[in-house]
């Protein structure tokens, strides 16, 4: 009798547990068809910026190896916000991905990020791919995710950054004496153009334009591509090669929006993500060509400087904030690299 209650307990545990395991399977190992999945990604600049490029190709492989279950969709122009706004939603999971710069998006919430808006920290393009996609790029990649509860896809660039305004010619810190420049919200850069004697003024990129019409700013520091497609040609005239500034942009893309996709489509988002760099790398080295020949037909006067008489007076930034971005050491890694 005993023995036949106890079998009969055996059996019924094995009822339960076995019928109450779950052994449903994803729709990714029975091949159901997955709910559509909508990615909304932001940058500030105009469609035909690198920007875009990136973000196509970021498109064109997330959707094609989902089959269709990723819909990626594009908003340029600062549709969303601001590139600080835009990099706050990545943050807070309201949309999924934003370029967000080093010494915009980045540079208030991530210390570490004015690693590479030193000025002249890059010797050229070369070194700086290098140092990107090396040992310091992983470094900064990591304190970028835990700060901002995102994961780095990769770094985009968005150009080798000159001096320009309407008043003179710059061929020495002293030209830039009381000369109102328009920097980016990047600390360092503020302190930079403060100390090679410029009126530094933070201020929104999608402003710039009308602050320059105003006379509330002189000049500005970009890139040609900016120059020539934002129409700032058309309200100035000296631009000196400072060459001071290679912008780096970090591709972020939502912790929240990542978690919450199937095993499958997160190695995908990683996989488009390192497509997009080389795309978004690529057209900003072809545009940068074709702008300055555009630039040049338009009547701009471009000078060549000595670098060496602006690396000189900025020397001491380094040492005023090498604290804040790791200490020496890792500058002095970049440096070397």
């Amino acid at each position: 009798m005993k023995s036949r209650i106890i079998f009969s307990l055996i059996l019924l545990m094995f009822f339960l547990f076995g019928c109450n395991k779950d052994t449903r399977k994803t729709p990714e190992e029975t091949g159901e068809k997955m709910d559509k999945i909508v990615l909304k990604v932001a940058h500030n600049g105009p469609e035909k910026h690198p920007f875009q490029k990136g973000y196509e190709k970021f498109k064109e492989v997330l959707e094609a190896e989902t089959g269709g279950v990723v819909e990626v969709q594009i908003f340029p122009n600062a549709q969303l916000g601001t590139e600080e706004e835009a990099t706050q939603m990545v943050q807070l999971g309201l949309i999924a991905a934003s370029a967000s710069s080093t010494a915009g998006g980045l540079s208030t919430s991530v210390p570490e990020a004015e690693l590479f808006n030193f000025p002249f920290i890059f010797r050229d393009l070369d070194h700086c791919y290098k140092v990107l996609d090396g040992p310091v790029g992983q470094w900064l990649a990591r304190n970028i995710e835990e700060k901002l509860n995102c994961v780095v896809l990769g770094y985009w660039f968005s150009g080798i950054r000159n001096v320009w305004n309407r008043k003179r010619p710059v061929l020495n810190p002293d030209d830039l004496k009381g000369i109102k420049i328009r920097v980016m919200s990047s600390p360092l850069l503020v302190e930079t153009f403060n100390t090679l004697g410029a009126q530094a003024t933070p201020m929104a990129f999608g402003e710039l334009y009308s602050a320059l019409q105003m006379g509330v700013v002189d000049g500005a520091e970009t890139d040609h591509f900016d120059l020539l497609y934002e129409k700032f040609h058309e309200v100035t005239k000296y631009v000196s090669y400072t060459n001071h500034m290679f912008l780096v942009i970090a591709l972020i893309f939502s912790k929240k929006v990542y978690d919450k996709l199937p095993p499958s489509v997160q190695a995908t988002v990683l996989k488009a993500g390192q497509a997009s760099v080389s795309a978004e790398r690529e057209a900003m080295d072809a545009l940068t060509d074709s702008a300055l020949a555009e630039l040049k037909k338009l009547g701009l006067e471009f000078y060549e400087v000595d670098k060496s008489l602006f690396r000189d007076k900025v020397e001491q930034i380094y040492r005023n904030n090498a604290a804040k971005v790791g200490g020496m050491a890792i500058i002095e890694q970049v440096i070397k690299q």
